[in-house]
């Protein structure tokens, strides 16, 4: 059975002048020829074909594969062992490479549609996208979790700016009040508590007093939200909680 360099071309997705130029170099010459003279591809010439794309689909260049093919201690089945690794060396790498696309989309869908740059300059080095799987995870499920993704979905970098600007004179508040030696129990630590509450609610989801005490625990429950809190002031955290939970009592 012998195949046309058209129909060669069908079975394998390549040009004819692709299968011409791999005879004119000598990597894949057809084994017959008809009594016009045209190239005929034997079953044979089809294995080699395969090799050859297989190859050529990994990048290397053609006169490496040429080398390869063409190597008289080498042995087939070794071949086959050879092509299996690279293959999953490839596998391996697109996988790793679709997991960083998955990230990227799940950034996207949680509404942080900023550059890495934009990133930077609003969250500094705190990148949400860090937390985007597990925040899903633990509050996929929740009204709030819906609700503040479709909010964030439509804020822009200036948004983002106010809000986390916001956030820092929150934070300044709490600190004055903490460089005063005021308690997280006073009635202007509470009002504090209860604009953080209030800037919440504006921004992100639905915060009721309740699931603002939720959060304040997380606050020292969680050494990532500690730490990223305390930046601002050693014991900022814990600090807000206690206001945080003040101020829950005193809406009761």
């Amino acid at each position: 059975m012998s195949y046309s360099v058209g129909q060669v071309a069908a079975f394998a997705g390549v040009t004819v002048r692709t299968l011409h130029h791999y005879d004119e170099i000598g990597l894949l010459s057809p084994g017959a020829r008809s009594g016009a003279g045209h190239r005929r591809y034997l079953d044979v010439d089809l294995d080699r074909l395969q090799r050859i794309l297989f190859y050529r689909e990994l990048g290397f260049p053609l006169d490496e594969v040429a080398a390869v093919l063409d190597d008289p201690a080498a042995d087939p089945l070794e071949q086959l062992r050879r092509q299996h690794r690279l293959l999953t060396g490839r596998i391996e790498k697109l996988q790793r490479m679709a997991a960083a696309v998955e990230t990227a989309m799940e950034a996207r869908r949680m509404g942080i549609n900023l550059t890495p740059e934009e990133k930077f300059e609003v969250f500094g080095d705190f990148d949400p996208d860090d937390y985007a799987e597990e925040v899903e995870q633990r509050w996929g499920d929740t009204d709030a979790y819906a609700q503040s993704r479709r909010r964030s979905a439509s804020y822009t970098k200036e948004d983002w700016q106010r809000i986390q600007r916001e956030a820092g004179e929150i934070n300044e508040r709490f600190v004055a009040l903490m460089d005063a030696d005021e308690s997280a129990r006073s009635g202007a630590a509470m009002d504090v508590a209860e604009e953080h509450r209030l800037w919440i609610d504006r921004n992100h989801y639905t915060c009721s007093h309740e699931m603002h005490t939720c959060l304040g625990e997380m606050y020292v429950s969680d050494e990532r939200f500690t730490q990223n809190i305390d930046k601002a002031r050693e014991g900022l955290a814990a600090y807000t909680r206690e206001a945080i939970l003040a101020n829950a009592e005193r809406h009761k």
